[in-house]
């Protein structure tokens, strides 16, 4: 039997078993709790990343450069750099506008005081130091006004995180980087396909990145992607994924060719021009990305349908808690449901979140709530530009459930009901 049969027999034999136990729930979540994430895929993932195992394609390859091209395609970028992780495409895009120029070393970078702590890390990992400003009470996104408010002579960035899917005010956001002449970083981790306009986040700044975790709304299992429209970024990101590496190959000379003033003759393929790391995407994760990409629409339909049907029947509590609300010509991907409880209401979180998770449906706070306020960066050199009045009411008083595809129509009625019980109470 030749491999081309063999291989085909494999593929035969995934699809079957895959859709054998998906039938009896293998391959979806415990029915019995709701969480917040889940991996959506199917025996197509599956086959991919069989493939590369058989072509032994283990470590970065042609799947990553396919993945590259089809997911630069996609947002609208000219290139994009594939790492192992959305961490690591942040630490990346700021070191790599350090290495360019475009960001003075030491100088301060704007940024939301409510995120996830890899967008804060970064930038002290880079010798930068974190500015935080408040957020708005209804997109929980960095606000240009508070921007404005904390640019000085000092300001080297503006870092902007799209939160939980829904698109930041970044037309106005590159309005104020364009009268400030200081650049726009743009953190989509949690923002897979959010659109304003039509547009896709990601293609406003001079860099952005994504998350590819396994929660999200497209996996890899881990892996993260950077993007941008700038070739002197680009190469100089392309060295830095790999150890610093030299980069620029010239293939019409042997290849013991590099010499300058302290080497000669010597293997190209260790020269390294920059202080790099290793943060390589693999091959096999890259084939989980490139059929995941072709689903990424569909699925947050789905996303979206769910997040809609969650409001609709919310919406008669608004008196007690804050609903999503979205601009019009804004596409909100919805990594998440977020709520926040209102001043007026009856109960305090811990109330409603209790309840929730003792009724199995799971809940996260808003990322790391006030980040000035974590125990990692409180001895740090941070700066908070402002009273950070929404991002502490934020901290207090939001939380997030599950809107992932998984949750069926049996498990959104039922997460109505435990909401409809919980107010029983107070209505």
């Amino acid at each position: 039997m030749d491999e081309v049969i063999i291989r085909k027999k494999i593929h035969e034999l995934i699809k079957e078993y895959f859709q054998s136990y998906g039938d009896q729930g293998e391959f979806i979540p415990n029915k019995t709790k709701i969480g917040v994430g889940f991996p959506c895929y199917d025996h197509e993932e599956i086959i991919s990343a069989v493939d590369s195992l058989l072509d032994l394609r283990l470590s970065q390859g042609t799947k990553v450069k396919r993945f590259e091209n089809d997911f630069s395609r996609y947002i609208g970028s000219k290139y994009a750099i594939a790492v192992n992780s959305g961490s690591s495409a942040n630490l990346l895009a700021i070191d790599a506008l350090i290495k360019t120029g475009k960001v003075a070393p030491g100088s301060e970078v704007i940024v939301p005081a409510a995120t996830f702590t890899t967008v804060v890390s970064p930038i002290l990992q880079n010798g930068l130091i974190p500015v935080f400003v408040d957020v708005g009470r209804e997109t929980y996104n960095i606000h240009p006004d508070k921007i404005k408010g904390a640019i000085n002579e000092k300001t080297g960035l503006i870092l902007v995180v799209h939160s939980l899917g829904c698109p930041a005010d970044i037309e106005e956001i590159i309005e104020v980087s364009r009268e400030s002449e200081i650049p726009v970083m743009e953190d989509c981790c949690e923002a897979h396909g959010a659109s304003i306009g039509g547009r896709k986040v990601g293609t406003f700044g001079s860099i952005s990145t994504y998350s590819f975790f396994v929660a999200h709304n497209m996996t890899t299992g881990e892996g993260g992607m950077i993007l941008t429209d700038d070739e002197q970024l680009k190469k100089i990101l392309i060295s830095i994924r790999e150890f610093g590496r030299l980069k620029e190959f010239d293939t019409n000379k042997p290849r013991f060719y590099y010499s300058d003033d302290k080497l000669k003759d010597y293997d190209e393929r260790y020269i390294f021009e920059n202080i790099g790391y290793n943060v390589r995407m693999t091959d096999i994760s890259a084939s989980l990305g490139i059929e995941q990409l072709k689903k990424l629409d569909s699925l947050n339909k789905v996303r979206v349908e769910i997040s809609d049907y969650f409001t609709n029947k919310l919406r008669k509590y608004e008196s007690f808690i804050q609903l999503p609300k979205i601009s019009e010509n804004y596409f909100h991907s919805f990594y998440g449901y977020v709520i926040l409880i209102n001043e007026n209401a009856p109960f305090l979180r811990k109330d409603m979140v209790r309840f929730l998770e003792q009724h199995n449906i799971e809940t996260r706070a808003f990322m790391g709530g006030n980040l000035a306020l974590q125990p990692a960066y409180r001895n740090e050199n941070i700066k908070i530009a402002d009273d950070l009045k929404n991002t502490i009411k934020i901290t207090n008083d939001a939380f997030f459930i599950g809107c992932h595809p998984h949750i069926d129509e049996i498990q959104r009625e039922y997460v109505i009901s435990v909401f409809d019980k919980f107010f029983e109470c107070y209505t």
